[in-house]
């Protein structure tokens, strides 16, 4: 799914666009192979609501530039605390040329090993795949079904890729698994020692004897 954003060319730069910040508005710079690098303006909550619908693997249309470019986010930085994102790279897509970019695994259906009582392991949470830009998926659909009984797992050769769209992770990745539950086991309380309790009874009575 594509997605549009409309965004401003830069000319504030380094601690002065910490005011772009106040102003609700994101910096963020574009460049790509056969794109020289220049900064743009980018509307915070539009881009947010984006990042909300698209994930950070949405191809994306930047209008308000001389012409429409089409870019993906390369790189995000959020702030460690709020997690609001704070710059973002966008890389500039080549006309005719796949990308590569991962995407994040979307866990449907129901297992009846889960309801066996099984726990359900989610070793990965993405993919790399290799695509046209224009049939990106913002994710792939991982059926855990498949798991029908404790120790079963499904591998990355199992998921379904949409049409065009290559799915780079090595086949033999596990993606999920169920795992069966760990009862905890009860230490047994040692039995007395009948022998120890003899010898000691034993022992009092001589004393008593001798006494």
């Amino acid at each position: 799914m594509q997605h549009t954003l409309s965004v401003s060319p830069r000319t504030i730069q380094g601690k002065s666009s910490l005011k772009l910040a106040k102003d609700g508005a994101l910096p963020a710079v574009v460049y790509g192979p056969k794109q020289e690098a220049f900064s743009i303006t980018v509307p915070r909550q539009e881009f947010e609501a984006l990042l909300r619908h698209g994930g950070e693997s949405a191809l994306i249309t930047l209008e308000g530039l001389e012409k429409p470019m089409q870019v993906l986010i390369h790189d995000l930085d959020r702030d460690p605390v709020t997690h609001i994102p704070r710059h973002a790279d966008f890389y500039a897509v080549e006309k005719g040329a796949k990308v590569t970019v991962s995407v994040p695994l979307s866990f449907i259906g129901d297992s009846m090993a889960m309801k066996l009582g099984a726990n359900l392991v989610k070793v990965l949470h993405e993919v790399e795949i290799e695509s046209d830009p224009s049939k990106l998926p913002s994710e792939i659909e991982v059926d855990i079904s498949a798991l029908a009984a404790e120790g079963d797992q499904i591998h990355v050769s199992d998921l379904k890729a949409p049409a065009g769209v290559e799915i780079l992770t090595p086949g033999e990745e596990v993606v999920a698994l169920a795992q069966a539950v760990e009862e905890e086991k009860e230490e047994d309380s040692a039995a007395p020692d009948m022998d120890a309790i003899e010898v000691e009874k034993k022992g009092k009575e001589e004393e008593e004897e001798a006494a």
